[in-house]
């Protein structure tokens, strides 16, 4: 089998051609699945200036990495590429580079205590985003003192605090993405960040309420993080068409979408087709109480 250097962490690994993309296969970014990169893109990505890619490619293969080990296909080209260091979800403090390693823990371990090996610790330091070894290792000290990891050598299990920290930080459960898609008005905005949110938290997954951009302006940056959904809810009460546009090219990528509107306006949709079928409802209570049974239903 053929192959080739990865970009992001240097690896040489297997590669298959699979339509316009090269699979790599068990990289230090995705060590126990694979990811794609458009076979077109690789020579104008590698040539890149060096200070770019000094910057950039320590935080794609952090993506690439907590992705695949979350079980989510990553394809990716130069748009991909250029975008991936903007999304809100990028680690950017210590912090949250702490609970990064938590979590990928976590998601692997049966429980407190349960031994995770991570061998050699030099091809691990994605797990955090971090650009070099030495952070990975000023992260580990930091939860040692914090009395939330135990580490034996290369492995590494979670205290009870750490794995209640850990649990409570991701609701009990891993959370899929979920982009909520309203109109702008403030109002309606903070109402549902209280009523809404966590209900939807509560049911698996992680709501995210994006900017609203006209169609003409949205950039690769909004059509990414769009993309990484598993769900999206849009409300359509005020017939924006920025969320009929964001919710149309949801469903073009296969991404579930659940419709809410305001029964008050019912009367005057401007949109009637059989796939956008609204929840109507009277107040943000009410609607809670709708989503939440309609997500538990599809658990």
């Amino acid at each position: 089998m053929e192959k080739k250097r990865c970009l992001f962490c240097s690896e040489f690994v297997p590669v298959e051609q699979k339509g316009e993309h090269v699979h790599f296969l068990g990289c230090h970014c995705a060590p126990n699945s694979f990811y794609g990169l458009k076979s077109d893109h690789y020579l104008t990505i590698h040539s890149l200036p060096y200070t770019v890619k000094n910057k950039r490619f320590s935080l794609i293969s952090g993506y690439i990495r907590e992705k695949t080990d979350c079980g989510e296909k990553v394809l990716l080209g130069m748009e991909e590429v250029e975008a991936i260091e903007d999304v809100a979800t990028i680690p950017v403090t210590i912090e949250d580079k702490e609970n990064r390693l938590l979590q990928f823990i976590y998601r692997n371990a049966e429980g407190p205590e349960d031994s995770i090996l991570i061998q050699p610790l030099s091809n691990h330091f994605n797990l955090t985003y971090s650009p070099n070894l030495q952070e990975l290792v000023y992260i580990i000290e930091k939860l040692k003192e914090a009395q939330l990891l135990i580490r034996e050598g290369l492995s590494f299990k979670l205290t009870d605090k750490g794995w209640n920290t850990a649990a409570a930080s991701a609701g009990g459960r891993k959370l899929k993405s979920c982009c909520v898609l309203l109109p702008e008005d403030e109002d309606t905005r903070s109402t549902w960040l209280v009523d809404i949110f966590p209900k939807i938290e509560q049911c698996g997954f992680l709501p995210r309420l994006l900017q609203q951009t006209e169609p003409e302006q949205m950039g690769t940056q909004s059509l990414l993080e769009y993309s990484e959904s598993k769900l999206m809810i849009a409300d359509i009460t005020e017939h924006s068409p920025e969320v009929y546009f964001a919710a149309g090219y949801g469903l073009g990528k296969n991404i579930p979408v659940i419709w809410t509107m305001r029964s008050s306006d019912h009367a005057e949709l401007s949109v009637r087709s059989h796939p956008i079928r609204p929840l109507m409802w009277e107040n943000t209570a009410d609607l809670a109480s709708m989503l939440q049974q309609r997500l538990n239903n599809r658990a």
